[in-house]
């Protein structure tokens, strides 16, 4: 890691905004949209380390094949270790041949027919991609800060990983080696350590790039237990701020479906709809964009409220703290109707508001079941209390689980009068503080860009099936049918049948 004051003003692009940065591991990645700034960043930050006395070497994007073979013809060493790779990988070796004016022609030799052909005239761009690039990096020296714009261009994708372990090699064999590699490419999102992670800079449309200079404690575990499992699909939220990260694989299918129905048709063409594989994982996602300013957005099940790293982050997200603030004082008669005094000595947050919803659900959870003891079901409340049955026999400690309160707070919101009419009239008065709780909360979480499905899961919002408590099981199934039904019905049947999840869509797609 190398420290290196850096600022870089470009007014035309962030306004008045200069970005700054301060660390410096040996291998830094500049992504993010077209448009964004990429390398003009780069340039500057290359002229900032070359007055520093850093031996800077930039190669463009519409970089010079013919400067890099000269290298290539003069330096017998480079030469040897490129015929290496060219033959592992391909089979084919390079040599050079004298012209009749004295110049030196490359001539590649394709050991599996044993023919030789003209480089410039018969080889594709891949293999002089690969070629011109391992010349740049071989040719580096310690103490060198090699910059290559879109070092992806004419790469097959496997290359492109192979170039990235060549620079990961370069990186082994000198600590004092610095390079920069401004891509659009998720196949050079390499992360292995937390440590390289801080070598990201975000670049955005209109605003300031991006980066992280140090991570916490805390954070550093967190993703040094995580980073293995993100994948290049994962990777591309790094390239636009309008990435949405949810939980399975049904919900990314089913809103990759619902996209193209949404109002904005230019949000949706830019909206990529990821899945992570669990409300732990969507935790670290909002983490990092939230360190890296990425503007991320979470689509994620109800159950999130009550368990899981991603309630962590969105509680101590900086959005919601300042959302927080901002209704302290519209609030307060709200926050009176359900803490005491004594209680309100101390900061209302929206952890504190998640654990007194779920005491709130706990107590009325309780009640229900003495209730059900004494009177006899109404019909409506049967499939209720067989769910909450069929949890307490699962677990030992069911009003500790996530699902458990999950089930309560839909059942309030499913049958809120029938609850109102069952239970003892103290508890039953609790049914509207419990919706207006967990509205609110909701709202809170939507200002860090996480929205909760209200309902419990994708599920929950089918048209095709009824369901109303969580678990669900058959997954797989059921959204087959719903694809089914998006596939050969009308326009505005699939408009009418998915509106509260096309709403959610155009509020998540969109750029505020």
């Amino acid at each position: 890691m190398i420290n290196l004051e850096t600022k870089v003003k470009i007014p035309f692009l962030w306004g008045k905004a200069i970005f700054k940065k301060s660390w410096w591991p040996q291998i830094n990645l500049i992504v993010g949209p077209n448009g964004s700034g990429k390398t003009l960043l780069a340039e500057k930050i290359a002229e900032q380390f070359a007055k520093s006395c850093y031996k800077v070497k930039f190669i463009k994007a519409d970089r010079k094949y013919d400067d890099q073979i000269l290298i290539l013809k003069n330096n017998e060493k480079i030469r040897g270790r490129i015929e290496k790779v060219l033959s592992s990988m391909f089979g084919k070796s390079i040599k050079f041949i004298e012209d009749i004016d004295q110049t030196m022609i490359p001539i590649v030799e394709n050991k599996a027919w044993n023919v030789e052909y003209m480089l410039e005239d018969a080889e594709c761009h891949g293999l002089k991609e690969i070629i011109s690039l391992l010349i740049s990096l071989y040719e580096a020296a310690p103490g060198d800060c090699l910059f290559i714009d879109e070092p992806e261009l004419h790469l097959h994708p496997q290359f492109q990983t192979f170039f990235m372990n060549e620079i990961r090699k370069e990186v082994r064999n000198s600590s004092r080696r610095l390079f920069f590699l401004i891509t659009h490419s998720p196949f050079f999102i390499d992360l292995r350590t937390s440590e390289d992670l801080t070598g990201v800079i975000v670049s955005h449309i209109n605003k300031v790039p991006t980066t992280i200079d140090e991570l916490s404690e805390e954070d550093d575990a967190l993703f040094r237990r995580f980073l293995p499992r993100f994948n290049t699909y994962h990777k591309q939220f790094f390239f636009s701020d309008n990435q949405i990260f949810v939980e399975g694989y049904t919900d990314q299918q089913m809103f990759t479906y619902l996209l193209n129905y949404i109002e904005n048709e230019y949000n949706a063409a830019g909206t990529g709809i990821i899945d992570v594989g669990g409300k732990d994982e969507l935790g670290v996602f909002c983490k990092v964009c939230s360190l890296l300013g990425t503007n991320g957005r979470i689509i994620t099940d109800l159950d999130s409220l009550f368990s899981g790293k991603l309630r962590d982050v969105f509680c101590q997200d900086e959005r919601v703290i300042g959302w927080m603030a901002k209704q302290k004082e519209k609030q307060e008669s709200f926050y009176k109707s359900i803490f005491t005094a004594r209680e309100l000595e101390n900061e209302v947050t929206l952890e504190r508001l998640i654990l007194r919803l779920e005491r709130y659900l706990n107590y009325m959870g309780q009640d229900f079941q003495k209730q059900a003891e004494k009177t006899e079901l109404p019909e409506k409340l049967i499939p209720f209390m067989e769910k909450i049955k069929l949890l307490k026999k699962k677990y030992e400690n069911a009003e500790a689980i996530d699902t458990y309160k999950t089930v309560l707070l839909q059942g309030v919101n499913n049958e809120e009068e029938s609850l109102i009419k069952f239970l003892s009239p103290n508890v039953a008065k609790t049914i509207p503080l419990i919706k207006n709780l967990a509205a609110f909360i909701l709202a809170a979480a939507e200002s860090a860009r996480v929205y909760i499905l209200h309902r419990g899961c994708i599920e929950h919002y089918y048209s095709q099936t009824n369901l109303k408590y969580m678990p669900v099981s058959g997954k797989d199934k059921l959204f087959r049918n719903e694809l089914d039904f998006i596939q050969t019905a009308h326009k505005k049947s699939v408009k009418k049948a998915y509106e509260e999840l096309i709403i959610l869509l155009n509020k998540a797609s969109g750029k505020a």
